[in-house]
């Protein structure tokens, strides 16, 4: 698979990533099953097989036993972490912690997120994550406090590298003026299906979408060398049949992308991905399938490349009309 290097860093990552996410979708506080194990061993070593290398995770996730099956991956498969870029994100916090009244909510705290990174830490059996990720913008973030805790997980070698997710470049921004290690990444919510951080650029100054931002978070990202993520990249498999009962303009989105998908002789999941890999950004398609099938289906993207004309008929077939 081809690879980006990631910018003010040293990592050489896989252009397509593996989320970690539904190793377990069990979002309680049962114990990790036998069954669990076996699937998360053989959907890990599939996305290995296919040159995968960077593995996405977050505290949050099935409340960390997704972090602890991948844990028993790492213990299972000696030399893999060696082999790997692990990164995980955290900031989130669920309600009913520490008592029922308690709502669900950010923390940015330095104290919480340190708390978090010792926690994934013990979970995937690993001395050390090579990203870090704040995972969604905390309106009470101190960016002191922020930076305080960057610098002591950077001193004890517990984390490499920092960056975001779901941040705009104005909070992108903020934050990087008080952290002394460069973000480097940026991992937002992007498909086919959501384009409006791409559309965002063809739309300023219109009325019809007048929230548009001229200096767009992906062209800060581009301006500043902060690799892009896309969580969801397949849409959450919303492109997939029956198409009978989709609305427009998804229905002739949907269409288009399956006629694609046959004259190209790949997967749906492919042409989704592709249109992805084709814009300029490069933009790291963070792809979550647990069907080892399915993921060998989309990792056919990385030597499929859509035209111009390609690309555009099907950001057009999205938004239901033309580009202006």
């Amino acid at each position: 698979m081809h690879t980006y290097r990631i910018p003010h860093s040293d990592l050489e990552v896989s252009r397509i990533a593996y989320g970690c996410m539904h190793l377990s979708r069990a979002w309680d506080d049962t114990a990790i099953t036998a069954g669990e194990i076996s699937a998360a061993l053989r959907t890990i070593a599939t996305a290995v097989d296919l040159g995968i290398t960077l593995f996405d995770h977050a505290d949050i996730y099935a409340r960390g036993k997704s972090e602890q099956l991948f844990g028993e991956a790492l213990r299972r498969t000696p030399g893999l972490r060696d082999r790997i870029v692990l990164q995980s994100k955290c900031g989130i916090r669920f309600g009913g912690d520490p008592d029922a009244n308690t709502p669900g909510r950010y923390d940015f705290s330095r104290e919480h997120l340190l708390r978090s990174v010792e926690g994934s830490l013990s979970r995937l059996g690993t001395g050390h994550l090579d990203l870090l990720l704040l995972h969604r913008p905390d309106p009470l973030a101190e960016p002191e406090e922020v930076a305080s805790a960057f610098d002591q997980l950077q001193r004890s070698g517990k984390v490499r590298h920092f960056g975001v997710s779901n941040h705009s470049a104005s909070q992108i921004s903020l934050l990087q003026k008080y952290v002394d290690q460069p973000l480097v990444a940026n991992q937002i919510e992007l498909s086919l299906l959501h384009h409006y951080p791409v559309s965002e650029g063809v739309l300023f100054n219109r009325l019809d979408c007048i929230h548009a931002d001229a200096a767009g978070t992906l062209d800060y990202c581009r301006e500043h060398g902060i690799l892009v993520q896309a969580w969801a990249p397949l849409a959450s498999g919303k492109f997939s049949p029956p198409l009978a009962g989709m609305d427009e303009p998804m229905r002739s989105a949907a269409v288009l992308v399956q006629k694609m998908a046959r004259e190209k002789n790949v997967s749906a999941e492919a042409i989704l991905t592709a249109w992805l890999l084709r814009h300029p950004a490069g933009i790291q398609p963070i792809v979550g399938t647990t069907d080892p099938a399915r993921l060998t289906a989309v990792c056919a993207a990385d030597e499929l490349r859509l035209t111009r004309e390609e690309w555009y008929a099907l950001l057009t077939a999205m938004r239901g009309q033309s580009v202006p």
